[in-house]
């Protein structure tokens, strides 16, 4: 039997994020020595990648950076396969390698990230290969958001106390108000709007929006002079909750949104939310 220590064991599991018996098995493989071991794990989680692919990746964690003026920020979703592997320490570090990586260069697009150079001749996608390897798991990058702005604010949500965010929100404003950013924020992560305003809303989703309305109502017998009046107000109940402007301000309910911002002066250039895995 290899000679080694449950130290060593822990230290395996700390550099690689791979499970315990895992750990043990590269560990008699390598005579007890970890560098070796490591390297064992790697090459083994390369060979798994392809495999990997058709699985699903709904777990990880959304990460933020935002510059030190608030001028600029980005927040990026990293998903993997488990819970425990979205917990560990190189998971996020490598999602917190992505976010400093989008903030420093400003990728215009999800094509241009992953082709971008994260390190000395790796692109981003073989870096998120790599940590596929690494930890055992399908590894997925998919999304990011990049602001800048007169003001720029992120807000982090944990839907469970041992898992890292599980929301992110990041918002612009047009000038300086840090408890209205993330008074703000916090209400889009917890009621999720869909779009700023009612002009943000595509023609043909407020087409839809009403023709279901109309259908609804007549198969509810309603008298036919009422139909318009009935259906144009289930359509703005439509964008009070689809359109954060419109929605009752979490803080404050008796006003919206757009009333809480219009008396702090303040405007909402724009917003993202991101929710792994949805």
């Amino acid at each position: 039997m290899a000679n080694y220590t449950a130290a060593d064991v822990k230290k395996l599991r700390e550099l690689t994020g791979v499970g315990m018996m895992d750990c043990k098995k590269a560990l008699d493989e390598a005579d007890g020595n970890v560098d070796k071991a490591v390297e064992a794990l790697r090459i083994k989680g390369q060979k798994g990648v392809a495999k990997r692919e058709g699985r699903s990746a709904e777990n990880g964690a959304v990460v933020s950076l935002i510059a030190d003026d608030n001028t600029s920020g980005v927040i990026v979703e990293l998903k993997c396969e488990t819970d425990f592997v979205a917990k560990g320490e190189k998971f996020q570090a490598v999602a917190n390698a992505l976010a400093a990586h989008v903030a420093a260069t400003k990728p215009a697009d999800l094509e241009a990230l992953l082709a971008s150079e994260i390190e000395a001749g790796k692109t981003v996608q073989a870096y998120v290969d790599e940590a596929n390897a690494l930890l055992g798991e399908k590894i997925v990058l998919d999304r990011f958001a990049q602001f800048e702005g007169a003001y720029v604010s992120a807000y982090m949500h944990r839907t469970m106390p041992d898992l890292p965010p599980q929301i992110g929100v990041l918002v612009e404003l047009d000038k300086a108000d840090a408890d209205l950013a993330k008074g703000v924020a916090q209400h889009i992560a917890a009621f999720a709007p869909k779009y700023l305003t009612r002009e943000d809303v595509p023609a043909e989703v407020v087409e839809s929006e009403r023709r279901v309305a109309e259908e609804t109502t007549r198969a509810e017998g309603k008298p036919e002079a009422a139909l318009p009046k009935i259906v144009e107000g289930r359509v703005n109940a439509f964008f009070k909750d689809a359109t954060l402007l419109g929605q009752p301000y979490a803080l404050d309910a008796k006003k919206s949104v757009e009333q809480v911002l219009k008396e702090a002066g303040v405007s909402l250039k724009r917003f993202s939310r991101i929710k792994v895995g949805i």
